[in-house]
C-alpha cells in the first residue's frame, strides 16, 4: 500500500504528474486542482491511493488532502464506479460538496459529473447513505457565482496552465478570452473552465499554423 509520496515533480500533464521518489519516476493521476498546485522542478507531497488492476498496469492516484482520498476510496466501493470516475467526481466537487449531496440525496449534483447518469447517481446516493458523515446543521456549499469562488477558479486555472508550460501572461490572456467568448464559464468549476481554455488555445494554434 502506497499511502503517500514525496519528491521532485519531473513532469506535469493535464491529468497526471510524474514525481521522482528514490530515483524512480512515479506517474500519479490527479484532479486539475491538485495538479495546478504543483510545479515542475519543485518538491511535492501527495496522499495517494494505489489501485491494482487485473491484466493491466496498476494506477496511482494523488490527493492534496486525506479528505479527498477518503471520498475517492469510498466511491471505489460502489459497483460501476471505477477510479477514473471517482476522480472525476472530485474534479467537479469538493469533499464537503460530495458529503452534502449524499446527505441531501441530491442526484443532480452527481449527474453534473461527466460519465455519471441518473441511475449511477442514484446508486451512489443509496450505497453511500450513512457512510459519509457531515454535520446536519452544516449549510450547503457557496454558490459558484460568488466572487470569491469565481476568483478561486480563475487562480486555479491560471496555476494549472502555467504548470503546463504557458507563461502567466499567456495563461491570463487565454483565460480572459475564454470567459469573454462563453460568459457562462464564470459559474463553472475549475475542470470545466480549464478544458474550455485548453480547447480555445488549441484552436488558436491550429488557426495560426
Amino acid at each position: 500500500m502506497i499511502s503517500s509520496i514525496r519528491g521532485e515533480v519531473l513532469h506535469l500533464g493535464l491529468s497526471e504528474a510524474v514525481v521522482e521518489v528514490s530515483g524512480f519516476g512515479l506517474t500519479v493521476q490527479a484532479t486539475p486542482k491538485t495538479l495546478g498546485a504543483l510545479r515542475t522542478g519543485q518538491p511535492a507531497f501527495l496522499h495517494t491511493s494505489f489501485v491494482p488492476r487485473q491484466d493491466e498496469a496498476p494506477l496511482l492516484f494523488g490527493f492534496a488532502e486525506t479528505d479527498e482520498r477518503e471520498i475517492f476510496t469510498t466511491l471505489l466501493g460502489i459497483s460501476g464506479v471505477g477510479p477514473r470516475l471517482a476522480l472525476a467526481v472530485l474534479s467537479v466537487h469538493t469533499p464537503d460538496a460530495v458529503r452534502l449531496a449524499i446527505r441531501d440525496s441530491d442526484t443532480a449534483a452527481f449527474t453534473k459529473v461527466p460519465g455519471i447518469g441518473k441511475k449511477t447517481a442514484q446508486r451512489i446516493l443509496l450505497e453511500l447513505a450513512g457512510k459519509l458523515v457531515i454535520d446536519p446543521e452544516e449549510p450547503g456549499p457557496k454558490s459558484a457565482t460568488t466572487p470569491s469562488s469565481a476568483e478561486t477558479t480563475k487562480a486555479e486555472v491560471r496555476a494549472a496552465l502555467t504548470s503546463l508550460g504557458w507563461t502567466e501572461k499567456d495563461a491570463g490572456k487565454a483565460l480572459g478570452d475564454a470567459l469573454a467568448t462563453d460568459p457562462d464559464l464564470t459559474e463553472a468549476d475549475t475542470a470545466t473552465v480549464l478544458r474550455a481554455v485548453l480547447r480555445s488555445m488549441g484552436t488558436a494554434k491550429a488557426g495560426a499554423a
